[in-house]
């Protein structure tokens, strides 16, 4: 009977995770929150001050939720939040259910499915494809496995109040979530470098871009990524939604996912190269957009 007033808890208030609270405490549900930055946690607290309960560490999170949703920005940062002391882990209860939105490799999402189950803990991957703004409309896309039950509990509720759909993809062991995260990324990071290189070459060409895009609009090409993100390229304007370096950390991780099975992706290893460039000359905190920087002006 506790539904939407039980207190749950919620670790990471960056580019996506502020927008996710944010969709969690519109739906009646009140909060315990860390962040790395404790300045996003007050912010927020200021905000909601009914709501929010800002806490020093992840245990102390953990200790005070019996569910606690995770939406950290890199491995390197996941493993830390989860291993420090007084992080994640050291808060595990046999009561404790963490729901993790980070993308990952898939061999990380499985040690920290281990991690918290050998703790007593339950465990549920839900990586999220959608970027700033859908995240703060609550129009994200949730791609789970591992504890099935924990799914069915929450899809109802707090995955409707952050997303407009969620996919369940296996139950048992994790990672199948972090694996589909990873196949949407890479092509998501495939188009959006074909796309700056479309642009580049209709440039010098001494082609009309607007005009491009015209015709690309009309045609099977049409899609809501050239959409949004080409007027804002021809622009110059890479304000972060998705940054750069997120972007080509995934496209590693594609490529590296199809290695460990023996499927080459040439295109991906291409875009890597091409994210890879363009953070090179400085553009790794602005949206992965800007790999377009690098592509105006590579030499053949």
């Amino acid at each position: 009977a506790g539904g939407q007033t039980m207190s749950v808890g919620f670790i990471g208030l960056g580019i996506m995770g502020e927008g996710m609270a944010k969709c969690l405490l519109k739906s009646g549900r009140k909060l315990n929150v860390w962040n790395r930055s404790k300045a996003k946690s007050v912010a927020l607290a200021n905000e909601y001050p009914d709501a929010v309960t800002v806490f020093d560490t992840p245990a102390a999170v953990l200790g005070a939720s019996e569910l606690v949703y995770a939406m950290l920005s890199t491995p390197e940062v996941v493993k830390s939040v989860y291993e420090m002391e007084n992080g994640i882990l050291t808060g595990v209860r046999s009561v404790t259910k963490i729901v993790d939105c980070a993308t990952l490799a898939p061999e990380d999402m499985v040690r920290l499915a281990a991690q918290v189950k050998e703790r007593g803990g339950r465990f549920l991957e839900a990586p999220v494809s959608g970027s700033k703004g859908p995240a703060a409309a609550g129009q994200l896309i949730f791609l789970t496995a591992g504890d099935k039950p924990l799914y069915e509990e929450i899809k109802g509720n707090d995955l409707e109040a952050m997303g407009k759909a969620s996919f369940f993809f296996g139950e048992g062991e994790a990672g199948l979530g972090a694996r589909m995260k990873l196949v949407v990324n890479m092509l998501m990071g495939t188009m959006m470098c074909a796309l700056g290189e479309g642009l580049s070459l209709c440039s010098a060409a001494d082609l009309d871009c607007d005009q491009l895009l015209q015709v690309v609009e009309l045609g099977p090409l049409s899609c809501g990524l050239f959409k949004l993100k080409a007027p804002k390229m021809l622009a110059g304007d890479h304000a972060p939604n998705f940054p750069l370096q997120h972007a080509q950390k995934d496209m590693r991780l594609a490529v590296e996912l199809g290695t460990s099975l023996g499927l080459g992706l040439p295109v991906a290893a291409t875009a890597d190269a091409a994210m890879q460039r363009a953070r090179g000359e400085g553009h790794s905190e602005e949206d992965f957009s800007a790999v377009y920087e690098a592509q105006k002006h590579t030499k053949a």
